[in-house]
């Protein structure tokens, strides 16, 4: 372990490792999936309780895993062998690194078909193919979506394969001047096409509306339930229990603050997230279309609302962009958990780490995905077809327990080691190993029991 850890590359500086935490963080958990999340849940009531959940459990989860991740300095895996409190560390806990890379695989096998639906959407609104030049109604847009993506497999392929390639092409470079080097210039992006489409949609008519639908809870739709749900929703957005954070801490300089680190990427990914919110209700009210449209909002419904704007393809072209932007300093990082751990167990190269593991994906994974909404569409697993049994497999029940698995490994295993490793102040350090110890582990449970 420890030649591993003197060849081991660190990140240049903390705004390096938090820009790209906040990359792994945003992705479609920000940008789609938050969106659509909010106006099913009673606008302005989902945004306060997500708020509060990211404190709630956000922000002590990553935490925990940037302990596990930077102690040892290793994979996700080997991340939680060693020894703690003078004993060695049993074994079997190794079983939730398996599981994170599990989790991993589930989520890529599904992620990288939603980055070939954007690339889809760009390539045709580029070459015409969706017109919005003049105002779509819902039946066109439903229509271009079901051909577009049911019926169009080899196309949807074809476009998974380019962001794959997008993938493989900046992996190769490595950690420092692959990953953290993109992550530079492509967050700064996403920000940018953020404001651009803010600014944009809160300038339209009527969009004060969205705004108040947005921000003014409806205090009847907060529950017990969907604060529950809202929590489950926080570990979508953090990547938590899949292992990208412990991964990415793991080429953390031992220096560096983690409690700072770890609430400034909290605040950033919610920050994100609730721009995102701006960037879509205020248009969505604008031109009267509703926002409870579910997880077809961005695809079908926002393509309406370009359709009545003025100059509506350039900025149709620019939020798919930021889709993809968002994904891929996301993929980058989950992509990286596998890698990490395939570069250092089998002592293989990285290229050709990066190699098996995008081609396996694709082949195993994403390939699946795409055909179980056409060719295969009668195949199902748990009830549910190929790509939905990914999604509902890695976030509803791996990252779950691993997370949970998580919690007790630093409460329990870790101990004092913990402690120093986080390395606070005594009353926060107390506060937070006991919070993580007794508190997580019961939240954890009942997210978990809820999601079934």
């Amino acid at each position: 372990m420890a030649n591993q850890q003197t060849e081991r590359q660190s990140w240049s500086n903390r705004l390096a490792y938090i820009m790209t935490v906040a990359g792994a963080t945003v992705g479609f958990g920000a940008t789609w999936r938050f969106p659509y999340l909010v106006g099913e849940n009673g606008g302005g009531a989902y945004v306060a309780l997500f708020c509060i959940a990211m404190i709630v459990i956000g922000i002590p989860m990553i935490l925990v895993e940037n302990v596990i991740g930077r102690r040892m300095r290793v994979n996700a895996i080997d991340a939680f062998t060693g020894s703690a409190n003078g004993k060695k560390i049993h074994s079997g806990w190794k079983i939730l690194g398996y599981m994170g890379l599990l989790g991993a695989f589930g989520i890529l096998a599904y992620y990288m078909v939603l980055g070939g639906w954007v690339l889809n959407y760009i390539g045709s609104l580029i070459s015409g193919h969706l017109d919005l030049s003049q105002p779509v109604t819902v039946e066109t847009t439903s229509a271009f979506f079901k051909e577009g993506i049911f019926n169009s497999p080899t196309t949807i392929i074809l476009y998974t394969l380019l962001f794959v390639a997008v993938n493989f092409f900046i992996l190769s470079k490595g950690i420092v001047d692959g990953i953290e080097r993109s992550v530079k210039y492509l967050m700064p992006i996403l920000f940018i096409f953020l404001i651009v489409m803010v600014v944009r949609n809160v300038t339209l008519p009527g969009a004060m509306e969205g705004i108040r639908f947005y921000l003014m809870p409806d205090f009847s739709k907060i529950t017990p339930k969907l604060f529950v749900f809202v929590l489950g929703q926080v570990f979508f957005a953090l990547s938590l229990g899949f292992g990208v954070l412990i991964t990415l801490s793991s080429y953390l300089d031992k220096q560096e603050n983690l409690v700072k680190t770890a609430t400034i990427t909290g605040i950033m990914n919610t920050l994100i997230a609730v721009l995102a919110g701006f960037m879509i209700f205020p248009s969505l009210f604008s031109f009267g279309v509703a926002p409870n449209s579910g997880p077809t909002l961005v695809f079908q419904s926002l393509p309406i609302v370009f359709s009545n704007m003025w100059g509506g393809t350039i900025f149709a072209i620019i939020f798919f962009s930021l889709l993809v932007v968002a994904a891929l300093t996301t993929s980058l990082t989950i992509y990286e958990v596998i890698i990490t751990a395939l570069q250092e167990k089998t002592k293989m190269s990285r290229k050709m780490a990066i190699f098996i593991t995008l081609s396996v994906i694709f082949v195993v994974g994403n390939i699946p995905s795409v055909l179980g909404d056409s060719l295969w569409k009668d195949v199902t697993i748990m009830g549910k077809s190929i790509f939905d049994a990914f999604d509902y497999i890695s976030g509803n029940i791996l990252f779950i327990l691993t997370a949970l698995g998580c919690a007790l490994f630093v409460g329990f295993v870790l101990k004092e080691e913990a402690k120093e490793e986080l390395g606070a102040g005594k009353v926060f350090t107390a506060f937070w190993f006991n919070y993580v110890r007794f508190v997580i582990p019961v939240i954890i449970l009942v997210i978990f029991f809820n999601s079934l």
